[in-house]
């Protein structure tokens, strides 16, 4: 019997390998001589670095680069042949700096440049696949393109802040200086917001409030963002301010459209492109995924729909677990889980819930019951 898990990270508390390692013991207790094979598992987000690295077979390298605010950051991210994964928010994500210092007129990407760039010279990579989740910035991506060799100047021909901030005063864009390399280079970005890069949807208002904005911040960036697409498209020959995704990161998404030629995809399918997924599920008996909370969200490109989408493909029986299911969690069904199983095995807190070893403790006990069940019914 070969069983697949392709479960996402229960945030703050178990990993994709912690859950899969518990889904195994669970396995093997009651089938005995059981294949099981592990997949970690992200959806372009947190733990996307250490999936696609333990798929390909790659290694991790850390770089000091400039924090959002700054500050010096030991950012880590992986290298698998010619390829660099890294996470934005390794350099530049809202975790790295404290809720009292958010101001996003302030924190900058340029950290993320200075990964790029540290991948190109240190390991000779030349594709890249980054995730731009939780990111503490509303830049424009002027950070990065910065560290990269991009010139943004105000009307003096002076070099504005790599920030928000800064582009209140932008008049011109300079390109030649821009490292050579990028012209050999790949870039895959894993994204799964479809909002613009200005307006009532756009980056500043909808993302800008969790990232310390007040009303007059939004109308300002905003406005400021507007004129950077504005001198963007005079330079590249195309506006891409309102392609869905442009807005992804404060304005990430649009910098890698625009001048690194980058292609926005599905965070859960380029992982599972990435890591091999589906070869895996073409002789499965059972499929496993999972995540934290089940709930109607899960069925917008969350990484547990993912995984059942591709199982489908083979008509193989896919089971979830998830450490809290809410009521419209049932449209999962709807969309390839065959069932799924909360595993909280008595009233708790949430902290206790969370806990760690209590967390694996309740998902082997569940698994294990469940494999039971599957188990007796086979006989």
């Amino acid at each position: 019997m070969k069983i697949v898990t392709a479960i996402d990270s229960f945030k703050g508390s178990l990993s994709t390998f912690e859950s899969g390692a518990a889904v195994r013991e669970a396995a093997e207790r009651v089938f005995g001589d059981v294949q099981v094979r592990i997949c970690p598992l992200a959806d372009g987000g947190e733990g996307t670095v250490a999936a696609i690295v333990h798929g390909k077979g790659g290694r991790l390298c850390r770089a000091t680069v400039r924090g959002p605010l700054g500050r010096p950051a030991d950012a880590e991210y992986g290298v698998a042949g010619d390829t660099a994964i890294i996470e934005m928010s390794a350099a530049a994500g809202l975790t790295l700096i404290g809720e009292d210092e958010r101001n996003p007129l302030l924190t900058t990407t340029y950290g993320v440049g200075e990964l790029i760039a540290h991948a190109i010279r240190e390991n000779g990579c030349r594709r890249f696949i980054v995730g731009i989740g939780g990111s503490a910035t509303n830049d424009g991506g002027i950070g990065m393109l910065s560290a990269l060799g991009f010139e943004f100047l105000d009307r003096h021909g002076r070099a504005i802040e790599p920030c928000a901030a800064g582009l209140a005063s932008l008049a011109e864009i300079v390109t030649e200086n821009a490292m050579p390399e990028l012209a050999e280079c790949e870039f895959c970005i894993a994204c799964d917001v479809k909002n613009p890069l200005c307006g009532e949807f756009g980056c500043s208002a909808v993302y800008g409030p969790q990232k310390g904005a007040t009303a007059q911040m939004i109308k300002d960036m905003d406005g400021w963002l507007g004129n950077y697409a504005e001198l963007t498209a005079k330079v590249k020959g195309r506006d891409n301010r309102d392609m869905p995704g442009a807005g992804a990161a404060g304005g990430l998404g649009f910098a890698f459209v625009s001048y690194l030629g980058g292609t926005l995809e599905s965070g859960i399918g380029l992982v599972m492109r990435e890591i091999g997924l589906e070869r895996e599920l073409v002789d499965a008996d059972l499929v496993i995924t999972g995540e934290g909370r089940l709930d109607s969200q899960s069925c917008m490109g969350k990484a547990p729909v993912g995984v059942a989408r591709a199982a489908k493909k083979y008509g193989k029986t896919v089971i979830a677990f998830c450490g809290s299911a809410k009521e419209d969690a049932a449209l999962c069904n709807e969309y390839g889980i065959d069932a799924f199983f909360p595993i909280i095995q008595a009233p708790t807190t949430l902290a206790e819930a969370m806990n760690k070893d209590n967390a694996y403790r309740n998902l082997k006990a569940t698994a294990e019951q469940t494999f039971r069940l599957i188990g007796s019914i086979k006989k």
